[in-house]
């Protein structure tokens, strides 16, 4: 080879080596730390986990191709849910995803800076998690659960779907729901104009559920109202099965405890559908959105569902009122 055509060779790779230096820095791959509350083998944490592995996978990001993700799962346990939270941290990931309220407060304890997009999360403004929903400001962004309010509505419903009911108790896990007392404040609050008693109910464990519901069981007109936490939604099958045992007609907050046999759900979308709404501003911070640029999002749809073979097993006769506004009756 010629001095002057070595020296032109040269010169081009010399020129281009920072492009492959820079589109194998674009390249590299990217990390995602995830913080689930419930267990590895809960089939409800798995379909959130599949729902969200599919909608990035849409959005162009799969696993061992461009994005690393470490699951950690905290079994309900919050000094599990601090070092989980920790060790995500430690793996420096682009950003995390928190499965909910005590996970968010977990990872926001770990870290100031990096980006943290939560799901299921109640009350982000109030749990000092976000700014504003507009505007959330800091490191954290993400799409909300069942608010507060609903409470109120759940004591409504079931006075409607069991006229006869005099007194309630409204159960849920202090550790997993520690928003529970706005909650049950407002559900109280609702009740007294109703002329309904309502009794707080917590729980931290089966055996507490099982002498829950049968100490309430030997009390005449009583109803049950589940808050929705990934406490009661673990051991939805038991709750439900304990509370048509006791011929306790109970209300939840979502879909998936009617279609194991509850009487009567009222809430927002299914909880995979939140974390498909997640995957969607993941995306948008791996690409490089700040999470301060994103706006908290809400449920914006509720919907009534009705299990009418188990009304008939209560021996309730549901008012057409009722029937004519229920999203979904099930059969």
């Amino acid at each position: 080879m010629r001095r002057r055509e070595f020296i032109v060779c040269l010169g081009s790779a010399a020129a281009f080596w920072p492009l492959a230096a820079r589109a194998q820095q674009q390249a590299r791959m990217l990390r995602i730390g995830v913080l689930m509350p419930g267990t590895e083998s809960d089939q409800d944490g798995q379909l959130r986990i599949t729902t969200f592995q599919q909608a990035l996978a849409k959005l162009g990001w799969t696993e061992a191709h461009n994005v690393e993700i470490d699951y950690r799962w905290a079994a309900l346990d919050p000094d599990g849910m601090r070092k989980f939270a920790t060790e995500l941290v430690g793996l420096r990931p682009d950003v995390l995803l928190a499965g909910n309220t005590t996970a968010l407060a977990a990872l926001q304890r770990a870290t100031p800076s990096i980006p943290i997009v939560f799901t299921l999360v109640a009350d982000p403004i109030g749990g000092g998690f976000v700014a504003s929903l507009a505007r959330p400001g800091g490191n954290i962004t993400g799409f909300g659960g069942t608010e507060a309010p609903l409470a109120g509505k759940w004591v409504q419903l079931l006075k409607q779907i069991t006229p006869g009911m005099k007194r309630a108790a409204f159960l849920f896990c202090p550790e997993a729901a520690p928003y529970a007392g706005e909650y049950f404040r407002l559900a109280e609050t609702a009740a007294a104009s109703l002329a309904v008693e309502l009794t707080a109910a917590p729980v931290h464990d089966d055996s507490e559920i099982d002498s829950t519901l049968a100490k309430f069981e030997r009390e005449p007109d009583y109803g049950l109202i589940v808050l929705p936490d990934a406490f009661t939604r673990l051991h939805r099958r038991r709750i439900v099965a304990l509370a048509a045992l006791d011929h306790l007609p109970a209300i939840y907050a979502d879909r998936s405890f009617t279609a194991e046999g509850g009487l009567i759900s009222y809430g927002g979308e299914s909880p995979e559908v939140n974390y498909s709404h997640a995957a969607f501003y993941v995306d948008r911070i791996l690409r490089g959105a700040k999470p301060a640029e994103l706006p908290v999002q809400m449920l914006t749809k509720y919907e009534l569902i009705i299990n009418l073979k188990t009304a008939n097993a209560l021996g309730l006769d549901v008012s057409p009122g009722l029937l004519s506004v229920a999203d979904e009756l099930l059969e």
